[in-house]
């Protein structure tokens, strides 16, 4: 089981688009140590994957369970079906903060677009 959750915690970890080196930074280790902890080389320890779930922002059950609620090779082979409810809300879940920021940057860029539009008098 203890595999599982390392390719659980890499998983989310690629989804969030955290990098190794940041995942290592905030957990207070080193980039390889972090590594090796993802690839089942070190048995991660209760402490840590409390510390790991506050950097996904997701409670520990969530983590644990990833993998058997959404399985990434069966739904690139067998799409649209292999998605179940719990992965479609696993995805929503882990895009949300990504949305938002994507809906902050678009925000920006409007009001940035109406500014030059307003001072160039462009269409």
């Amino acid at each position: 089981m203890s595999g599982e959750i390392n390719e659980n915690i890499k998983s989310i970890r690629e989804l969030k688009n955290y990098t190794q080196e940041y995942m290592a930074f905030r957990l207070g280790i080193t980039q390889a140590g972090y590594s090796k902890m993802e690839r089942n080389g070190s048995r991660i320890s209760f402490e840590k994957l409390e510390e790991i779930a506050v950097i996904f922002e997701m409670d520990l059950k969530r983590i644990i369970n990833f993998g058997s609620t959404l399985n990434f090779k069966s739904a690139l082979q067998n799409p649209p079906h292999a998605l179940t409810v719990s992965g479609l809300l696993n995805a929503e879940y882990l895009y949300r903060d990504k949305i938002r920021l994507l809906e902050k940057l678009l925000d920006i860029t409007d009001r940035e677009l109406k500014t030059y539009k307003d001072k160039f008098g462009c269409l």
